[in-house]
């Protein structure tokens, strides 16, 4: 590479502390309060605004008393350089932390990970009994290059950006409630549901218009609600006598064992999406994470 073409890429990426403290005062708008934030003085902020200033040829702030505006070239550029800088924070607090070769790091769905995966641990531990999983809920799919995670469980289509996937299992979902409500409206039929109090997980809320359509029951949309955030909080709902819920079977194993929930109608809901496991395409599986995708992909077999 010639020096000419050197120094136009070192003049293409700005020193960070110039960057950081832009970023800053683009959410403070007070290089003060910058400064407080990046423990700097007020003029070091502005040094080093001028400095980003006079790299850029663009002014990046207008003064208005106390306070100093972004122009709209500051605030496109923010808006823009933003995503990267946050990707450099987090993959350095990764490199700061001291490696933990004997510990994985899963975000996994609440439901999931209290009812299925957690049981399944203690097997887990026998089989690689130096090895530690720490779990954190996730509802959401994240973007690795911004987590601390080595890999995840999701519910969906395999579509997760930058990750590779294996299938674990899909869902039989069933109608459930508690046996009181059930006395009280007796059903006979799926038809008798309609009109009834529907419980529903948030972020499910056509399952069920696709329940009754496989029933061939007309139904007029998805109902008004309530609605709730884990399958957990709606199946504890249900067996406290509030209405009907759609429910996994896997995850109500034992309150349709002790009575608590009872499923008045054997019509089974399924569906394209599935669980996986998923982990970001872009960094090597560690040995551990072998080990571990391995034992889950055995464990999910007999789900």
């Amino acid at each position: 590479m010639t020096d000419h073409h050197q120094e136009a890429r070192r003049k293409e990426l700005p020193p960070l502390p110039a960057l950081a403290s832009f970023l800053a005062a683009i959410e403070t708008s007070n290089f003060s309060q910058t400064g407080q934030r990046l423990a700097l003085t007020q003029s070091a902020v502005s040094r080093q605004i001028a400095l980003l200033e006079d790299w850029l040829q663009v002014k990046l702030f207008e003064r208005k008393g106390r306070r100093v505006v972004p122009t709209a070239a500051a605030l496109a550029y923010a808006e823009a350089i933003g995503p990267a800088v946050d990707r450099i924070r987090a993959a350095t607090r990764r490199a700061l932390q001291p490696p933990q070769d004997a510990a994985l790091s899963i975000a996994t769905l609440p439901s999931f990970g209290m009812r299925w995966l957690a049981p399944r641990l203690p097997d887990l531990s026998a089989h690689y009994p130096d090895m530690l999983v720490n779990l954190a809920a996730r509802s959401s799919p994240f973007d690795f290059a911004d987590e601390g995670f080595d890999a995840a469980i999701h519910f969906g289509l395999p579509d997760w950006p930058g990750a590779e996937h294996a299938l674990l299992f899909r869902e039989d979902v069933v109608a459930v409630c508690s046996p009181a409500w059930l006395a009280a409206h007796p059903l006979e039929q799926p038809a008798d549901l309609v009109g009834k109090t529907l419980l529903s997980l948030d972020s499910r809320r056509d399952s069920w218009s696709r329940w009754f359509a496989a029933a061939g029951v007309p139904a007029k949309g998805p109902p008004a609600g309530p609605f709730y955030e884990h399958f957990l909080m709606l199946s504890h709902a249900a067996a406290a006598g509030l209405g009907v819920a759609l429910v996994p079977r896997f995850l109500i194993v034992p309150e349709l064992e002790s009575g608590a929930l009872v499923a008045p109608f054997d019509l089974v809901l399924t569906a394209e999406e599935a669980y996986y496991l998923v982990w970001p395409i872009d960094r090597p599986v560690s040995r551990m994470l072998d080990q571990f995708r391995a034992w889950l992909l055995r464990a999910a077999e007999g789900s």
